[in-house]
């Protein structure tokens, strides 16, 4: 029998090896006891799914476990998103929710994210009680189950609709009358996944005129994998430049990720849309808080909350950490360089869907391409180049190996410090750094370069390689 593990952002495995109906309702029973063990059995349960094979089927089969447990459960009319499944947490205030989602990962994977009360990622203390409560019920605990029609007839399962809240909520968020002035034209790209029509809709709303590719459900995501990164957005690229669109905007599986292309089919790295809103978020909303960033996200957040007199936090790698930030108050914006940002005002879950009519606010209101406003950010603040190398990850590769063989120089530029906030972070000088620490998610070794130049970039890239080879 498999350990059930939760990783950065839940738990995630192959469907029909480790993801299985027995599985997945293990997972659950451990979810219904820990939501009893807390007093909420009274709040109910939302359960969704996105658009991966079985999903609807595997939510079903969480609802009949919860719903056995004595918990309400509200089952989603339709596929959803991972930030809508959040936001319904908060508006209709039950005890959590449960997303069948494996997010960007390949189609012949699925997943559960736990988002408790708090309308948030789990925490890494509340997926340790679930892998115990995991752990004890495959050694021999029982798992309670009705089926739909029991469990409907209890008055224990009732369907929900998220779509016209959240939808709401976004037109408090974002400034449709900006972008009714601009009229963009705008190329959306859902990858298929569970965010179709969320931001072509809204964006026709604000007066956009919206094309839209990939936007029907499939399981297999077009043979392609559904993450909005460079490689996999070679249609979004080639529709812009087609359609003359002022830019276009992408979401992953759940749309929880954003991903974006400027007026000439050029990919924007989440690092530049997320100084882009910042600045955006500052300069023209006047709007002030704290700026959080994970530890592998760029350090020209830290240039401009300098700049700003506003207050930097690094976290460790997952948006768990932002979220723990964001629940404080006073946050303006969360982000990570993997594509995951929310904003004052908002859930503490990335949100792919509300970045991406964020950035289309921010071209209306400065009546520019996002390539022009990039470059004005740049020649206030300075660049910066980033980039992520991936390695597999090797039993003899050892944080404590690497603690060890500290470089006094990584390429031609010397360490000046060492964080171990989550991995091992280089320093180096010039304001450049390294950091590597493992995939939370993937059998891989991540290592990420920011320097201040593509040339300074190569060389310390170059560095890294032959370290590792």
């Amino acid at each position: 029998m498999s350990a059930i593990r939760f990783g950065t952002d839940g738990w995630r495995a192959i469907v029909a090896d480790e993801f299985t109906v027995e599985n997945v309702r293990v997972v659950a029973q451990a979810i219904a006891t820990y939501t009893i063990a807390i007093g909420q059995r009274e709040q109910g349960i939302i359960v969704g799914y996105d658009t991966r094979f079985l999903g609807r089927r595997f939510a079903q089969a969480v609802a009949g476990v919860l719903a056995a447990n004595g918990i309400r459960t509200y089952l989603t009319n339709e596929s959803v998103p991972t930030p809508v499944a959040a936001f319904g947490v908060k508006h209709f205030a039950v005890s959590g929710a449960v997303m069948i989602t494996a997010s960007h990962n390949p189609p012949e994977y699925n997943g559960i994210k736990y988002i408790p009360e708090y309308a948030g990622p789990a925490t890494r203390e509340i997926t340790n009680q679930l892998e115990k409560e995991i752990h004890h019920i495959q050694t021999g605990g029982e798992v309670l189950i009705i089926t739909p029609e029991e469990a409907t007839a209890r008055k224990l399962l009732q369907p929900i609709v998220l779509r016209p809240h959240y939808e709401a909520h976004l037109r408090r968020m974002v400034h449709f009358d900006v972008m009714k002035q601009a009229k963009l034209r705008v190329v959306v790209d859902p990858m298929h996944g569970a965010g179709r029509g969320y931001v072509s809709r809204m964006l026709a709303e604000a007066g956009a005129e919206t094309n839209g590719i990939r936007d029907t459900a499939d399981p297999f995501f077009g043979g392609h994998l559904p993450e909005p990164i460079d490689q996999h957005l070679s249609l979004l690229k080639q529709e812009v430049i087609k359609q003359k669109a002022a830019l276009g905007l992408a979401n992953d599986g759940d749309a929880d990720r954003f991903g974006v292309v400027d007026r000439f089919g050029q990919y924007l790295p989440p690092n530049a849309a997320l100084v882009l809103l910042t600045r955006h978020l500052v300069k023209n909303r006047k709007l002030s808080g704290k700026i959080v960033r994970t530890v592998a996200t760029t350090h020209l957040l830290d240039r401009m909350a300098k700049h700003y007199g506003l207050e930097l936090i690094e976290t460790p790698v997952g948006f768990k950490h932002i979220g723990a930030h964001m629940r404080e108050g006073d946050v303006l914006i969360g982000g990570e360089e993997s594509g995951g940002a929310s904003i004052f005002g908002h859930i503490p879950e990335k949100d792919g869907i509300l970045i991406n009519l964020l950035l289309a606010e921010m071209c209306a209101w400065e009546k520019k391409g996002i390539d022009q406003i990039l470059r004005d950010v740049y020649d206030e603040f300075g660049e910066l180049h980033s980039t992520r190398l991936d390695i597999p990850l090797s039993s003899h590769i050892q944080q404590e190996q690497l603690l060890q063989a500290v470089p006094a120089k990584i390429g031609p530029y010397d360490v000046e410090e060492i964080s171990k906030c989550d991995g091992i972070k280089f320093l180096l000088q010039g304001g450049q750094w390294v950091l590597i620490r493992p995939s939370g998610t993937e059998p891989l070794l991540r290592i990420y370069c920011e320097a201040v130049s593509v040339e300074a970039l190569h060389k310390i890239t170059e560095a890294m390689r032959e370290w590792f080879s």
